[in-house]
This record gives structure tokens, C-alpha cells and sequence, in this order.
């Protein structure tokens, strides 16, 4: 079985229209890639046959930037993906500050368990403290 065989094929993430008119496929490493990013841009509750499907990053909106709601984001992100995503192992999620007061970056190094070889995605989310 090749790698592509495991990842498999799908469309492509946002889906588009390719030059001949047709859907855009993505396969191998970038369909993990789009799969990751579904998951992580899926909010829970959001679909309807499969409620517990996503990470649920969006709860986290209106959460202060802090150490501790960047470590519960991290756990939830985690979580998330061992349960929805089988083909990759060795995932290690961080979420950092980023450049302005109210980003983080969610990243995410993961192994693809069919090849053996490392990758890593960087989600960006905009974390904005409620008004009292």
C-alpha cells in the first residue's frame, strides 16, 4: 500500500474549482494537511450527524490570552485531533503569543504514521478578552 493509498483522496480544502472546471483534489501529505485544518475549524456541535467532531478552537474567542486558556486550547486541540485524525502520530501541539495582543498560534508537528515523515501546521486564532 502507498502513502497516498493510506491518506487517500478528497477535495480540496476551502473547496475550489480547478482550471478545467472541475473540483480540486488534494492527496499525500496535503490532504492530511486540509483534514487538520477541518478539524481544527470545525466548532463542536457543528455537524449534525457527528456532534463531537472538531477541536472546538472557537469556544476560545472571547477567552482571555493567557497561559492557562492557552494550555486548555492546546489539551482540546490535542484531544481533537488523536480522536478524528488516525494517520498521523507523534503530535505535539503548542499554542504561542503571537505578534499582536489578541493572536495565538496554534502549532501542530505531527508525524504521517504511513511514511515516517515530520510535518507541522500553524493555525492562527484571535483570542479577544469579553468586556465585562
Amino acid at each position: 500500500m502507498s502513502a497516498n493509498q493510506f491518506i487517500g483522496v478528497g477535495w480540496k480544502f476551502p473547496i475550489r474549482v480547478n482550471s478545467k472546471g472541475g473540483i480540486s483534489y488534494s492527496c499525500g501529505p496535503d490532504r492530511l494537511q486540509d483534514a487538520i485544518w477541518i478539524i481544527l475549524s470545525t466548532s463542536l456541535g457543528e455537524r449534525q450527524m457527528r456532534e463531537t467532531f472538531g477541536a472546538g478552537v472557537n469556544d476560545y474567542v472571547f477567552q482571555s490570552n493567557s497561559d492557562v486558556v492557552r494550555a486548555q486550547l492546546a489539551a482540546a486541540v490535542s484531544a481533537a485531533l488523536a480522536k478524528w485524525e488516525p494517520r498521523i502520530t507523534q503530535v505535539k501541539v503548542s499554542v504561542q503569543q503571537g505578534t499582536e495582543p489578541s493572536q495565538v498560534l496554534i502549532v501542530v508537528d505531527y508525524q504521517i504514521s504511513s511514511t515516517n515523515e515530520l510535518y507541522n501546521l500553524v493555525y492562527p486564532l484571535y483570542l479577544q478578552e469579553g468586556a465585562g
